[in-house]
């Protein structure tokens, strides 16, 4: 991979504080994340020992991969500092959106909107490809919303996670998005609407089809395959279709910005909570406790920590687009977890992409253990 995205290497001490404080300032009325506030309080301090070397490992890493890689690392407590390899730019966060729209429904719980044991009913309408078990189920069947949740957090279970949307509301969810982290978000959407808004580029009437034939269209192998499956459903030729490749769909979505967000604010978010600050306790720890047992991220951070590293994460895939984001030693809080978002782009075969994430946690080992050292 090549760096091309990455900004040059970050100022180093104190200056670079007083920088980034002032950057900050520009950008708008955005209050600093929990690890900034301990980075500005340690400003005088020669920068954390960990930085240079996650650094060169990184870039390594993405000089041996084809495509391009993102990664931002935050680390609270005594070695609080940030590395930033994300670009400035956006990242397309495919399932990771999840996480966001979990932080919102415990939210609207502890602020006593909604029942964790309030039923929602799955509709046809509901029905959207992916991984879980949803699409087993008939319409009519009712599910508790703490089991939507667990679904969508530990199985990426995409037609529980657009349930929880429609229960939330898509505009409330970005409102509430938009003031966790001031910024840095694209617009977040359910996953159904992905589908529409990427297909629907392509052909006027595909906002008529039915969910149930966009669903249907996964049958067909990814790519042209599934362009011609495409054209069918519409009843058009595949020339009507103007896209040469799928590739070529897809790619277009993902300039449109929509479900893609800079690193640094996904790490706000993930800071925040780890930190205490938008959920309760108890909330903060079902949360975290269903990243933890994530049922899709053995392949990727979490296969090149030590064994029994404590990695509460979410991943998330489409079309050459792949995410791994989470917290390292979490109960560690602000004592010492370590925020880990990453996104890898282009990068051919997926399994190109899922190297790129296990060495990326083979770097990150010795801040694992270190987390976990006493003192």
């Amino acid at each position: 991979m090549s760096l091309r995205t990455r900004p040059s290497r970050r100022p180093r001490g104190t200056a670079a504080c007083v920088l980034c404080v002032l950057l900050l300032a520009a950008c708008g009325p955005r209050a600093p994340s929990p690890v900034e506030r301990q980075a500005e309080q340690a400003a005088a301090q020669p920068e954390p020992a960990w930085i240079a070397p996650l650094e060169r490992e990184v870039e390594a890493i993405d000089a041996q991969t084809p495509g391009r890689l993102g990664v931002y690392v935050s680390r609270f407590g005594p070695q609080a500092g940030t590395l930033d390899l994300g670009g400035g730019r956006a990242w397309y966060l495919s399932s990771t959106i999840k996480v966001p729209v979990a932080v919102a429904i415990l939210e609207a719980a502890d602020a006593g909107e909604l029942s964790l044991d309030e039923e929602l009913v799955l509709s046809q309408s509901d029905f959207v490809d992916g991984a879980g078990d949803m699409l087993q189920h008939k319409p009519g069947e009712r599910f508790a919303i703490a089991t939507l949740l667990e679904k969508s957090l530990r199985d990426s279970d995409s037609t529980a996670t657009d349930m929880l949307i429609r229960r939330i509301g898509q505009e409330r969810l970005n409102a509430r998005i938009a003031d966790w982290v001031g910024g840095g978000f694209g617009e977040v959407t359910t996953i159904l609407q992905v589908r529409y808004d990427a297909y629907g580029a392509l052909h006027p009437r595909v906002k008529e089809l039915s969910n149930m034939q966009l669903l249907r269209l996964r049958q067909a192998e990814a790519g042209e395959p599934r362009l011609q499956a495409l054209a069918e459903a519409l009843g058009v030729a595949r020339s009507d279709l103007p896209a040469a490749t799928l590739q070529e769909v897809f790619d277009d979505y993902y300039a449109s910005g929509r479900n893609a967000a800079r690193l640094p604010a996904f790490a706000r978010l993930l800071e925040r909570v780890v930190a205490g600050e938008l959920l309760s306790e108890e909330s903060t720890a079902l949360l975290l406790g269903h990243m933890r047992a994530i049922s899709t991220g053995s392949r990727r951070i979490q296969a090149g920590l030590p064994p029994g590293a404590d990695f509460a994460q979410k991943t998330g895939t489409q079309q050459q687009r792949a995410c791994n984001v989470g917290v390292l030693d979490a109960a560690r809080g602000r004592g010492g977890a370590t925020v880990v978002v990453a996104c890898a782009e282009d990068f051919g075969e997926l399994a190109e992409a899922e190297r790129a994430f296990q060495a990326l946690g083979r770097a990150l080992a010795p801040l694992a253990a270190s987390a976990r050292a006493p003192g």
